[in-house]
């Protein structure tokens, strides 16, 4: 609607990606702030709360009247502020979109088949909750490559060529890295507020990288691909911003609400494709640096039990680790949250030394 207040009645102000963005974001968060103790009251109401494994540390039973599913209200935000604020008629934004409606689909069946419980619910499997992500994240991968033309070389951290040119492998490898981060963020989900700060670090940062990208100027300037039209994510990304803050307000500790797989899912995922679009898929292990650790803690402690029967931490992932070694919940979240700032930090430093 704003671009479109330009394109017709010749609005300057509103061609600006920055004011744009600014808009989105305010909107996003407005509208999560409104409507989320809305949710939260109406969520109680029908018991649809945080279901609570038996294996979980015990301090986390206090948890089980907690609602979740916050990720439809957000995410829905989310849309809601990008749908007013971007150019339409953009593949990139519609992309974008698209990645943030399907994975927060697949979320709430796969919350809805936990919060039912019910032998004949129809609920999500693992593996039909994977084929679900794989299959979504193929459609967007080759709507990129195929309709929108994206750039499919690969880029390395500190140089400014690609090093390969992936032609059609590309599809795949970055279909693998949206499940990836998808999973990766769901993973992290685990205490009030552990995910959610990162997630916004990691965007921020990505939303700096699409924008540059997508401007020719400030590409050429610091020697990274140029991607025209891709600019318009970065408001996406700053609505994205505003409602994961507007989350944070009920989601710090204690938490009134989880987001839920309906928005850590489609988080993860569109994380994923602002790095694809940004052309930084490997810098992405450096943005998403906690969604790392956290993943590679599953697979190590899973492996190692496989292997030789033994653990190598006291529970996975590793938050569970430390929640086991009496660290207070706080402590933990805090600290989590100042290792993804400093490698964030990290990753923008790589847009001058290449």
């Amino acid at each position: 609607m704003l671009y479109w207040l330009y394109s017709s009645f010749d609005i300057n102000i509103f061609q600006y990606i920055t004011v744009r963005a600014g808009a989105a974001f305010t909107i996003a968060l407005i509208l999560t702030l409104l409507f989320m103790p809305r949710f939260i009251a109406w969520a109680q109401g029908r018991k649809i709360s945080q279901p609570i494994y038996d294996l979980a540390p015990q301090s986390h039973q206090q948890k089980a009247s907690t609602p979740t599913m916050g990720g439809v209200v957000f995410i829905g935000a989310t849309i809601i502020a990008s749908l007013f604020s971007v150019k339409l008629s953009n593949e990139y934004a519609i992309a974008a979109i698209l990645t943030l409606l399907s994975f927060s689909l697949i979320g709430v069946k796969d919350d809805l088949s936990k919060i039912l419980k019910q032998k004949n619910s129809a609920g999500l499997t693992p593996r039909a909750k994977l084929m679900l992500q794989i299959s979504a994240s193929l459609a967007i991968s080759f709507y990129l490559y195929f309709v929108a033309g994206a750039n499919h070389e690969l880029y390395v951290p500190f140089y400014k060529r690609a090093i390969v040119d992936m032609v059609l492998v590309a599809p795949f490898f970055w279909a693998l890295i949206m499940v990836a981060s998808s999973n990766a963020v769901n993973l992290t989900d685990g205490l009030d507020g552990l995910a959610t700060v990162p997630s916004i670090f990691a965007l921020a940062s990505l939303s700096i990288f699409v924008y540059i990208t997508g401007n020719a100027v400030l590409s050429s300037y610091l020697l990274m691909p140029k991607m025209i039209a891709v600019g318009e994510v970065a408001i996406i990304g700053s609505a994205l911003i505003g409602a994961l803050l507007g989350f944070l307000w009920y989601n710090s500790h204690p938490a009134e609400v989880f987001m839920g797989d309906s928005g850590s899912l489609s988080v993860g995922a569109f994380i994923a494709y602002m790095a694809i679009i940004a052309k930084s898929e490997l810098l992405l292990l450096l943005i998403g640096l906690i969604f790392v650790i956290e993943t590679v803690s599953v697979i190590l402690q899973v492996g190692s039990f496989k292997l030789r029967k033994k653990r190598v931490f006291l529970m996975a992932p590793i938050h569970h680790h430390f929640e086991m070694k009496n660290w207070a919940e706080n402590k933990i979240i805090v600290r989590f949250w100042i290792i993804s700032f400093v490698s964030n930090l990290l990753a923008l430093i790589t847009l001058k030394i290449r």
